[in-house]
């Protein structure tokens, strides 16, 4: 159960005054050590991006080889002030994946350990822009898409869950999470079976996955129409990413407050968890990789997919 450290951090976020190094102070008392805060300043406002590595066992924090998971709380802002007071629906996937993080310490500190390093990887900002969308409102970000790319993905990651808030549209009409196909290097590929056996066991029901178009999977600034950032990550690495979209019957607007739902964050929270444990130790694969060289052998590369094009 993560509903304690998804409440703790909610209450850690919900403030006029969220920062990066409140909840850096917050992850210190489960006994966080790897933890970084740095502020980015854009043409909209600033942000802090917050990163804590939890070192596995085998991982390659201590010099070993087990393979290490990025687990990213993806979002424009957890808040949307002057305009609305409260934490908005947005974010959604900064609690799940802090709360990811604070389970994970907690349980270092009871003397169980992963096999692999996870990272994990947000931003706060409590009074982020919102930015018209159809057919309910985005919210926006105080820094570009590339920026966050660049603070929140790097080439350690060896596969990466994209955990975003994904409300704000009319081709998911379930409530709890939902998880994508694979995304890697411009392909998308078929969802993998050990996740989708994962979300079977953590919900106890028939597993969800969400559509994906080619043009969700191409970089911000092409002028095309994305679902949501949620497979942004994917632009920037050749490892496979997935995305966690916590999701609801009806289209919800990302600014909108009082529309999370603590329960579903939980459920998403323990697949999360589920899923990092498997990853590091083997035994959760996200993609096929003999498959995936056929598909290079025979159509070529589509890395023009991560590109803005011509």
């Amino acid at each position: 159960m993560l509903l304690k450290q998804i409440m703790e951090v909610y209450e850690q976020v919900d403030t006029a005054t969220a920062s990066g190094d409140k909840v850096k102070e917050y992850l210190k008392t489960y006994g966080a050590k790897d933890v970084e805060v740095k502020t980015i300043t854009g043409e909209k406002g600033s942000t802090d991006f917050i990163r804590v590595r939890i070192p596995g066992v085998n991982g390659k924090s201590k010099g070993k080889d087990a393979p290490t998971i990025g687990i990213l709380g993806r979002l424009g802002g957890i808040g949307a002030r002057p305009e609305m007071i409260g934490m908005v629906s947005d974010g959604d996937g900064a609690i799940v994946a802090l709360a990811v993080a604070a389970k994970l310490l907690d349980m270092q500190n009871k003397g169980d350990f992963l096999d692999g390093d996870v990272v994990v990887s947000t931003h706060i900002c409590p009074d982020a822009p919102t930015q018209p969308h159809k057919p309910v409102p985005f919210m926006g970000s105080p820094v570009d898409m590339a920026t966050v790319n660049k603070e929140e993905v790097d080439g350690e990651l060896d596969a990466i869950l994209s955990i975003d808030t994904t409300k704000g549209n009319k081709v998911i009409n379930h409530r709890g999470f939902a998880i994508s196909p694979t995304v890697k290097e411009g392909y998308i590929l078929k969802t993998s079976n050990d996740l989708l056996d994962i979300m079977e066991i953590t919900t106890g029901k028939l597993p969800v996955v969400f559509p994906l178009s080619n043009q969700d999977i191409t970089p911000y600034g092409n002028g095309l129409y994305h679902l949501n950032s949620i497979l942004q990550p994917a632009t920037a690495t050749k490892a496979p990413v997935v995305g966690v979209a916590i999701t609801t019957e009806v289209a919800v607007p990302g600014c909108a407050t009082g529309a999370s739902h603590p329960f579903d964050l939980e459920q998403a929270a323990r697949f999360t968890l589920e899923v990092a444990k498997q990853y590091g130790r083997g035994d959760c694969k996200f993609y096929d990789k003999v498959e995936f060289d056929r598909l290079i052998k025979l159509y070529g590369s589509m890395s023009h997919m991560q590109t803005l094009g011509k």
